[in-house]
């Protein structure tokens, strides 16, 4: 049997919040890479569990932007978090892969300001969707 729509949108925002809490507790470790992913992981997630609220029956793709723009067209809460979300799209491959940067390393790069500025990002998405989704 096919989960409903709330029970996928609630299965999709606990899974973004799992995402950051791991994001924060890496934050606190010092693991910056590795929480700037679980940043942008926690943006995507929570931002399909508000398109499967509304109904949508499959969500593909991995940018944080393309989603939010999907959802600032069933509601407009989106479209100023749209402008700044963005962002987290740059954490998907390069804090990953040893390859994902040019001359340099993700451990170089991404360093506290910028993970603590995806966690920013990262928990106003979350937030949104949560008013958007009415959940608790």
């Amino acid at each position: 049997m096919m989960p409903t729509p709330e029970q996928q949108a609630r299965q999709w925002f606990d899974a973004a919040a799992a995402d950051v809490q791991a994001a924060e507790a890496l934050t606190e470790r010092g693991l910056f890479p590795a929480a700037c992913f679980h940043c942008q992981q926690a943006a995507e997630k929570a931002l399909k569990a508000f398109l499967y609220g509304q109904g949508e029956e499959e969500v593909r793709g991995h940018s944080v932007a393309a989603l939010c723009d999907l959802a600032a067209r069933l509601d407009k809460r989106f479209a100023e978090l749209s402008e700044h979300v963005g962002e987290l799209d740059g954490f998907y491959i390069a804090t990953r892969y040893p390859n994902g940067l040019v001359d340099t390393t993700a451990d170089k790069v991404f360093r506290r300001p910028t993970a603590e500025r995806a966690l920013r990002l990262a928990r106003r998405t979350h937030e949104e969707v949560q008013e958007a989704l009415g959940l608790s």
